[in-house]
């Protein structure tokens, strides 16, 4: 596979992350469609491994986000601004403390938000338990996935 076909499929599940955040954007499925794409085109058994573990852990998340309270942030008071205050500090997260940073790192972004917005810490932390029951942990079960999807691909095609 070129570099041209390998940025576009680091373009489309760079789109995939960012569709988490938003609603009515089909984040996950565009994630497996890139790692799908990539598997067909580089037919290795890397590619094939890393397609069927997305497959899998994509299953089991939905599995899990069914089991979650329904998705209803905005009754919450979530904003776009506090989905990419989350989403940063998700990715950011997920490469400082590698993997399971993304967890802490999308709270903490989600605290940060209202922290500047409300101006108090014990408002923040109330917040940000409201949003988490709200729908909240179901976008960090999806943003989760798709990182874990993404940093399984970026790793493959790096030492694959």
């Amino acid at each position: 596979m070129g570099v041209w076909d390998l940025l576009l499929v680091g373009l489309v599940l760079l789109l995939g992350l960012c569709g988490v955040l938003v609603p009515g954007v089909p984040g996950s499925w565009l994630v497996w469609a890139a790692v799908s794409w990539w598997a067909l085109k580089d037919p290795q058994p890397v590619a094939w491994w890393v397609l069927v573990g997305a497959t899998v852990v994509l299953f089991l998340s939905q599995v899990v986000r069914w089991a979650l309270p329904p998705r209803r942030l905005r009754t919450s008071g979530a904003t776009p601004r506090m989905g990419v205050y989350a989403g940063a500090g998700a990715f950011l997260g997920f490469f400082l403390i590698p993997v399971l940073g993304a967890i802490p790192g999308f709270m903490g972004g989600v605290y940060l938000y209202e922290r500047r917005r409300l101006g108090r810490h014990g408002e923040a932390v109330a917040a940000l338990r409201t949003v988490m029951r709200s729908g909240g942990s179901s976008v960090l079960t999806e943003l989760f996935t798709c990182l874990l999807i993404a940093g399984a691909w970026l790793g493959a095609v790096i030492w694959g």
